[in-house]
């Protein structure tokens, strides 16, 4: 048991050193652009570019049945997250001002979240969204993209001073296995066949790399 504890206070110290490292590289710029990134509204072009590309390739009993599946990853990740997980672990974000560490953390416009981060919420969400789509289309650059979004949102909130690294790899294996579980549904109850040619699945990549063309500028113009 001694050893047990040994090895999880080691990778606890390990954690907070990634973070560390990572969280003291920052300035203005990316202290703006890394804002920005992390927020919600910002991706709603990128989703209802996602949504086209679903009505697009799919009748639309499957897309109906397929948006509902994205809707179940979501709330499956958000659910297993913050109700079920993280009042038993009670790990408290970096940034909370009872966390020993946190004078040591860079924050930005003061927000320090709420006093748990265990498995990071905002991992999740992102990773069980890319996963369902890549279960899903199984096309190479939209996975990419999707993936990279979800890796620089986790970096985002490393930088933030929100969440831990072990915070953001817990929550991308919880939106793994809602993917996983969600897209097993989905194909048993739409009978879903994996689309040979999919259209316009292009249009995600450009709206989500529009997006973050345009947090560039604004960044750059904030920082000035």
């Amino acid at each position: 048991m001694m050893m047990l504890m040994d090895a999880l206070q080691g990778l606890v110290s390990v954690d907070t050193d990634i973070f560390l490292f990572f969280n003291g590289m920052h300035n203005t710029f990316w202290d703006y652009f890394m804002s920005a990134y992390s927020g919600k509204w910002q991706w709603i072009p990128m989703y209802a570019a996602l949504l086209y590309v679903i009505g697009r390739n799919l009748s639309w009993r499957t897309a109906l049945m397929c948006v509902i599946g994205v809707a179940l990853v979501i709330t499956f990740a958000d659910q297993v997250c913050a109700t079920l997980i993280r009042p038993y672990v009670e790990r408290m974000r970096p940034s909370n001002l009872d966390n020993p560490i946190s004078e040591m953390v860079h924050i930005v416009n003061n927000h320090r979240g709420g006093r748990y981060g265990f498995p990071s919420c905002h991992s999740a969400n992102t990773f069980g969204l890319a996963f369902y789509l890549f279960f899903l289309f199984r096309r190479r650059w939209l996975t990419f993209f999707m993936m990279a979004w979800a890796v620089l949102t986790c970096y985002s909130r490393v930088y933030l001073g929100v969440h831990y690294p072990g915070d953001l790899l817990a929550g991308m294996l919880v939106g793994l296995a809602g993917a996983c579980l969600v897209f097993f549904l989905f194909r048993k109850v739409s009978g879903y066949k994996r689309v040979g040619h999919v259209t316009h699945a292009n249009v995600p990549i450009l709206t989500g790399g529009l997006t973050v063309v345009v947090m560039l500028v604004y960044a750059a113009v904030m920082s000035a």
